[in-house]
């Protein structure tokens, strides 16, 4: 059967979704201190209930200390959901979200070494081991057997308070350099403990999360609660090797054979990446080793309603980052056969109609931003510089 955009997808436990467009979770920087939802943070979603036919909010922190990471500055925060008074404002996000019958999936996560608010103001950066890690400027400590049990705790807790505020499901944030994949990581974990060495040791952190999580679930969620999980495919970094494709597919078929999964999300940059000595993509490899009913979500380089059809070659959802942030009506434009109207560049228009926070504005006005946006050039002049932290590494 060829998939097409507009088909109604239905998950293994049987939650549907009309469409195959899906916004992948992007940082904001919208949360007031605390990680609490804000006024900015709600504009922006309100726009956004149908952007894609299920919306993954960004990532929030789920314990003190593991956030905020890539941090402005006090106002301008990643959100959290470390305590039950984060459930009301993340409960008006879900609500905004769920406003048109689409499907609200909150992204649950600790970051580690990359908590670089707290390590900056009198807080800590907990990492697998204690390395200097050249790109921060800023010290790690290594977290100790007792905070592992804790954090995973608190990603129990997490999921409790995403059923409580009305999420239809969440996604384990595995990805991007956060925890999940440093314990992952044979360069980031160097601990000779339970926790590090062997591949068993090194999923041990994953998969008690993903026990602690998925008890949660059964005992008190919906029974079509979808469950995610996002992966960086590689972590090569020059002579800093923290696991390859053979890795994480071996991960991949574990999380697909070993846990009630819904889907798997790829952290690309582009979705028709392939690895080096391979002639298939990572989501390609990663479609053979894993269940037919866990569904794959493909990410990176999708602009279009073009580029999003191509991208059904590669998965069985598209998740679309820019092309939301530009365009907040880009799925339903697809699902209205009006996808020759998709807004494909930023402008100062188009940020009022997008609702884009000031933090964001800031950081894609940014000249020296790698991260390229279609029309920016045209933005440039509401860049306000910000004097402080740097949001992003080059090269990293």
């Amino acid at each position: 059967m060829v998939k097409k955009l507009t088909d109604q997808v239905t998950f293994r436990h049987g939650a549907k979704i009309n469409g195959r467009i899906v916004q992948p979770p992007m940082l904001t920087n919208s949360g007031l201190s605390g990680g609490f939802v804000s006024q900015d943070t709600l504009d922006y979603y309100a726009v956004r209930p149908e952007s894609a036919s299920m919306i993954i909010v960004e990532y929030c922190y789920v314990i003190k200390d593991g956030g905020p990471s890539h941090t402005w500055g006090a106002n301008k925060e990643q959100l959290g959901i470390q305590s039950d008074e984060h459930i009301e404002g993340l409960a008006k996000i879900a609500k905004l979200l769920k406003a048109k019958g689409n499907k609200a999936i909150l992204q649950i996560n600790h970051s580690g070494r990359e908590s670089n608010y707290p390590a900056r103001h009198g807080g800590r950066a907990l990492a697998p081991s204690k390395i200097d890690f050249s790109f921060l400027d800023y010290p790690v400590e290594e977290i100790t057997e007792k905070e592992i049990y804790e954090v995973i705790e608190a990603f129990g807790a997490a999921a409790r308070r995403a059923i409580k505020a009305g999420y239809d499901g969440l996604e384990i944030h595995g990805a991007n350099h956060y925890l999940h994949q440093q314990f992952f990581s044979k360069w980031s974990n160097q601990r000779t403990d339970q926790w590090g060495g062997s591949y068993e040791n090194r999923t041990r952190f994953i998969r008690m999360v993903n026990d602690a999580v998925f008890k949660v679930i059964r005992e008190e969620a919906p029974k079509d609660f979808i469950v995610g999980y996002r992966i960086s495919p590689e972590e090569i970094h020059g002579e800093n090797v923290g696991y390859t494709i053979e890795d994480s597919k071996q991960l991949v078929e574990d999380l697909g054979k070993n846990y009630d999964f819904d889907y798997i999300h790829v952290s690309n940059l582009n979705y028709k990446n392939i690895p080096a000595g391979y002639d298939k993509s990572y989501s390609q490899i990663y479609r053979e080793v894993l269940p037919d009913d866990v569904k794959l979500i493909v990410v990176g380089g999708v602009t279009n309603e073009e580029k999003a059809q191509d991208a059904l070659n590669y998965g069985d959802l598209v998740a679309v980052g820019r092309g939301t942030l530009i365009d907040p009506e880009f799925g339903k434009k697809i699902m209205e056969g009006r996808g020759n109207e998709i807004v494909t560049a930023i402008s100062p228009e188009q940020i009022k109609i997008s609702k884009l926070p000031p933090a964001l504005i800031t950081l894609f006005s940014d000249p020296r931003m790698p991260l390229q946006m279609p029309g920016r050039e045209s933005i440039f002049s509401l860049h306000d510089l910000y004097k402080g932290d740097d949001y992003y590494r080059e090269g990293y």
